[in-house]
């Protein structure tokens, strides 16, 4: 996948999952997770709870793992790497916050 693929990616998990601990979680800590893929070197600041911490790394490491020069949709790929139980805890909170997302761009369109 491209860099750019690779980081748009990292962003979009990074946002969803902070909308989700956000709203779901009490004990929310902030830290910064570095990444080096290819020649891209970046880091991203992330306020989370422990676990949703631990899941974010472990979609982290799925996605800098991933052997497809053009990254499919997860729920589309022939040769899923992540653990079924993980996978439903991450599709479960792309769900929620993309929900979010859309009932706050409504709020924005009615104020």
């Amino acid at each position: 996948m491209t860099e750019e693929k690779f980081k748009s990616e990292v962003e979009i998990l990074k946002k969803f999952f902070e909308i989700h601990c956000a709203k779901k979680h009490n004990t929310l800590l902030p830290y910064t997770q570095s990444f080096n893929y290819k020649t891209l070197h970046f880091s991203v600041e992330l306020t989370l709870c422990e676990e949703c911490k631990n899941l974010i790394n472990y979609a982290f490491e799925r996605l800098y793992e991933c052997p497809h020069e053009i990254k499919p949709k997860c729920r589309s790929c022939k040769n899923p790497c992540y653990e079924k139980s993980k996978y439903k805890e991450v599709a479960r909170i792309m769900k929620f916050s993309g929900i979010q997302l859309g009932l706050s761009r409504i709020k924005k369109f009615f104020s």
